[in-house]
């Protein structure tokens, strides 16, 4: 069942990629699928493979160890036909080198498609940091925040970028490296407190990267899909300012780590947990530890120590109708219970619908 699945994964991602306006991994995924189906290079990467191909990004693996290795021999033969910094492609040239650098390679790309796929999208900021700041406008004091399923922890230095929603502007007032995100925004301009700002920060994730190691650095930038440029520029961006900022995700389980972390929170703080197109990969059992640790908080908090969860997740995942790819905004405040969807998002950010605050 599992080598019957393999290249239907690899086709359902290609729909996906497509959708997402990545023309070139969409091709590359269909023609694993074929070459699967062959009994190629694919089938033999992959044909053991024991768990679900869809739950486990396989084409995403396989499609990050390619760009891997173009990445890493700029002047190699896979770099000269794959679509780096927007150069022309076309598959029937790309693919029979792509096959001969998986065999040269095959002990290293098999150690690489053991780790998941690490695609924490910068531009989820566009929403994320409004809804932070939607989090804090009831509360003038402090906020501190924890992220779930961080990645290398990017995002939590939404505070040092800088937005354009084409309708209005918000300039981040640190000093430093930039990141500029774009996005087609519509309905009603965030509000942005003047207080509302990152006091502490922290982060987990099962296997977190450090955007200040070299190999980690490439593991981010491999999953980049290569004919989308402009993702990569703002990956290199976000890298330098977490680099510049030391920000290292622990290592640990989410639901025992928010547990923890929620323990010991500040009693003078906003304490905000946040996390994007994360919820749907746990198992249910962690997703109900994690959604019973912080409603138990939940019930203690107070006017002085609030507390909030802000979700970009699925509308499926988190009760709601699920509305094709896109995803919902989520936020859920205590002492006063109240939960409200902020907004109707794309997965990358490209666009974003606000409901208003």
């Amino acid at each position: 069942m599992v080598d019957v699945g393999v290249p239907q994964a690899l086709r359902q991602q290609a729909i996906w990629c497509k959708a997402f306006d990545s023309p070139f991994t969409a091709e590359l995924c269909e023609t694993m699928a074929d070459d699967f189906e062959a009994g190629g290079i694919i089938a033999d990467l992959t044909g053991g493979w024991i768990t679900h191909p869809v739950q486990d990004a396989l084409a995403l693996r396989l499609a990050g160890a390619l760009h891997a290795i173009a990445l890493t021999e700029p002047e190699g033969r896979l770099a000269q036909v794959w679509p780096q910094q927007g150069r022309a492609w076309s598959m029937a040239e790309a693919w029979p080198v792509a096959v001969e650098s998986l065999r040269a390679r095959e002990h290293w790309v098999r150690d690489f498609l053991k780790s998941p796929p690490q695609t924490n999208e910068v531009r989820r900021a566009v929403g994320l940091w409004p809804g932070l700041c939607a989090a804090a406008e009831a509360f003038d004091g402090p906020m501190d925040v924890l992220e779930l399923g961080a990645s290398a922890g990017l995002n939590l230095s939404m505070d040092r970028f800088h937005y354009d929603g084409g309708s209005w502007h918000w300039d981040s007032p640190v000093a430093g490296p930039r990141v500029a995100l774009s996005t087609q925004w519509s309905g009603p301009p965030p509000r942005f407190p003047a207080h509302a700002a990152i006091r502490h920060r922290a982060a987990c994730d099962q296997k977190p990267l450090n955007a200040a190691l070299p190999e980690d650095r490439l593991r981010l930038r491999a999953y980049i899909w290569p004919d989308q440029p402009e993702r990569l520029e703002r990956l290199n961006a976000a890298m330098e300012i977490a680099r510049s900022q030391s920000i290292t995700p622990d290592a640990g389980d989410a639901a025992d780590w928010i547990k923890a972390k929620l323990a010991t929170r500040a009693k003078d703080a906003l304490t905000v947990i946040y996390h994007s197109v994360f919820f749907q990969y746990p198992p249910q059992a962690v997703r109900d530890a994690i959604t019973l640790a912080i409603e138990t908080e939940g019930a203690r908090a107070t006017p002085e120590a609030p507390l909030a969860w802000l979700r970009f997740e699925p509308g499926g995942i988190l009760g709601h109708e699920q509305k094709g790819a896109s995803m919902i905004l989520e936020l859920i405040e205590w002492p006063s219970g109240r939960r409200r969807v902020l907004a109707d998002l794309d997965p990358h950010g490209r666009f974003v619908h606000w409901h208003g605050a």
